[in-house]
């Protein structure tokens, strides 16, 4: 019904405003306030639209209603008209998500940059560098330092091809969000020469990194990723004819992908005849949730290749290796798994025709992991040396003496969860880091959501509005994002995924009533460190309650993930400084009482030990969450 009262003013606007310059520019702020006073901006409908739905006068939700779209009244009017034609949309895509806030991927420009002599790159962003250092004759290095930017895209194609210089990427792509890196036919048919990755892609949420026919038919050199992805939020990276038909091309992977959150890598034709190549994983996967690495057609037909995994997927919380055509048909050669799969909790391993029709393979494994599928393996010459259920071992060296297994590992860290009887006034905690992680992006109006395509059946028309390639990290995240909003709920749950605040406002309110109150934690101070709780607040009385809970989805605008969540009890909790007593933070936790559909492995029990149903657990609302509950 809102949408009739919009149309005439949508007329009107575009015919006293003129379209808006179309800089190319990625998830700015637009630079607009979106005046709330103005009735035509999308902020302005959405206070009257709170104010309809919501029964009671509580102050409003500023920190939920600043979400909006800050498009003014003449952009609204403008996109509200292009978004009738998609065509016209995509064709001002780069204005739309600058003056929307939204979180778009630039279109590259083709390179015709030309250098001669060293060349360095610092906090740059955005770039195609296709072709560039093509032949360049000479000894050098290329270097690539600070580079950091939200939806960032790089494009490395054929670069540095016939080169022997040296190429050094230092500082890479830090706290960047779906960072889009290709490296095609990158320092391909090389005479020498090396490169580094140094701290690449750290602390990143869905970063894709893409090599591809990287250091193929390259002579001598060394490929080292050195503190790779640590830290990373989903997301992964895949190598495909890495040094492929190369001559004594080796390569080094240490502290790669450490501490990571369900990262994946995947290894396709990696070193495939390859001469003399030694590849060293040190340290790989260590620590991380739930890490996925698929090594296909690995090594197949090289020529004494060896391979060595130290303390590979060390400490992991589970975890899935495959292993496919690993050194099958090799001349000679050795591949050593050291510490690997040393999991926090039980990973899998699956080896298929490993090693096989190889001549005189050395395989060596020693305090190898559990949860190991061999099929038509080598045998003849593979040894196993204290190969055996060492999980039990490695858990209990992970337990404290009251039988809960300490918290040794990034994804349960100190005072992620909780018991309800730690909201105490005086009581010392360790709180976890509560930031938001995520891009800054802000709500689509609904009226401009509503005629976009949303679902995984009209995932070509979102592509092709968003310029996504199929192969593109946008296109991934916009698929997990409909995929996740489309899947079926769970027993007892109510699910829907809001793009826009009224979309949030009506779900809520069904399940709940118009007599409604909206929280999230006020700051993130005391992240990382131990506070003081000070005043605590029960609401609805501290009964036994059901509540709203949203969380965002990672997608081109804001998204939220909405869910009801029956059986819960929900605090407000003064948070004090530790050393002071000064109120630093004003939190919001909300305790489940029923965890009996919780899976066994669920990172709570790996924390506080227990299991489902055995016991309550709580957490707090973290920074851009929130939760929805019945006013009192």
């Amino acid at each position: 019904m809102h949408n009739k009262n919009l149309v005439s003013p949508y007329i009107l606007l575009v015919l006293l405003f003129s379209l808006p310059s179309f800089n190319i520019v990625v998830a700015g702020d637009g630079g607009n306030s979106g005046d709330p006073g103005n009735p035509f901006t999308p902020k302005g409908y959405l206070i009257r639209y709170w104010k309809k739905h919501v029964s009671n006068d509580l102050p409003k939700p500023w920190f939920l209603l600043n979400k909006a779209s800050p498009l003014n009244a003449a952009q609204y009017a403008t996109y509200t008209k292009l978004v009738a034609d998609q065509n016209a949309l995509t064709t001002h895509l780069q204005s739309f998500c600058f003056s929307a806030n939204l979180m778009c991927a630039p279109d590259l420009s083709p390179n015709l940059e030309k250098h001669t002599g060293d060349i360095h790159f610092t906090t740059y962003g955005n770039k195609n560098f296709t072709n560039y250092g093509t032949n360049e004759p000479g000894i050098g290095v290329n270097s690539f330092k600070n580079y950091s930017e939200d939806a960032s895209v790089n494009s490395f194609r054929r670069y540095g091809r016939g080169s022997p210089r040296d190429n050094k990427f230092d500082n890479y792509a830090p706290d960047g969000n779906v960072i889009d890196q290709s490296f095609t036919s990158y320092s391909t048919n090389t005479p020498g020469g090396s490169g580094q990755f140094t701290n690449y892609a750290p602390n990143t949420n869905v970063p894709d990194l893409r090599f591809t026919a990287y250091s193929d038919q390259g002579t001598g050199g060394e490929q080292e990723f050195k503190t790779y992805l640590e830290q990373g939020n989903s997301g992964g990276q895949s190598f495909k004819s890495y040094g492929k038909n190369g001559n004594g091309a080796d390569g080094k992977f240490t502290s790669y992908g450490n501490e990571t959150n369900v990262a994946a890598s995947t290894f396709t034709n990696y070193g495939q005849n390859a001469n003399g190549e030694n590849q060293n994983f040190t340290s790989y996967g260590t620590n991380g949730n739930n890490p996925q690495n698929n090594f296909n057609n690995y090594g197949v037909g090289g020529n004494g290749p060896s391979e060595t995994f130290t303390h590979y997927r060390d400490q992991s919380n589970v975890g899935d290796d495959k292993f496919s055509n690993y050194v099958k048909d090799a001349n000679a050669g050795e591949a050593n798994f050291t510490n690997y799969g040393q999991s926090f909790n039980e990973g899998t391993d699956v080896f298929t025709t490993y090693g096989k029709g190889g001549n005189d393979p050395h395989i060596n494994f020693k305090t190898y992991g559990v949860n190991n599928t061999f099929k038509d393996y080598v045998k003849d010459t593979a040894t196993f040396s204290n190969y055996q259920n060492k999980t039990s071992q490695v858990l209990a060296s992970l337990t404290d003496a009251n039988g809960g297994k300490k918290v040794n590992n990034r994804w349960v860290e100190p005072g992620k969860f909780f018991r309800e009887k730690m909201l105490k006034s005086g009581t010392i905690m360790p709180m976890p880091d509560i930031k938001d992680k995520m891009p800054k992006r802000s709500f689509l109006p609904r009226v401009i959501a509503s005629k976009l395509p949303f679902s995984t059946s009209t995932i070509d028309e979102l592509k092709k509005i968003f310029h996504a390639p199929n192969d593109s990290q946008v296109a991934k995240m916009i698929g997990d994002a409909l995929s996740e909003c489309e899947r079926a709920p769970s027993a007892g749950e109510t699910k829907q995924c809001a793009n826009s605040v009224e979309d949030m406002i009506d779900f809520a309110t069904s399940v709940l009533g118009r007599n409604v109150v909206v929280r999230t934690t006020e700051n993130t101070k005391g992240s990382n460190g131990n506070i003081m709780i000070g005043s605590v607040k029960g609401i609805n009385g501290g009964k036994v309650t059901k509540s709203v809970s949203c969380h965002q989805t990672l997608y081109p605008s804001l998204l939220y993930y909405c869910h009801s969540v029956p059986k819960v009890r929900v605090y407000e909790a003064d948070i004090l400084d530790l050393n002071s007593k000064a109120k630093i933070n004003h939190g919001v936790a909300i305790c489940h009482v029923d965890t009996s559909l919780w899976g066994p492995k669920h990172g709570a029990f790996i924390a506080l030990g227990s299991g489902p149903g055995k016991i309550e657990v709580c957490h707090w609302i973290f920074e851009n969450d929130m939760t929805w509950a019945i006013a009192d």
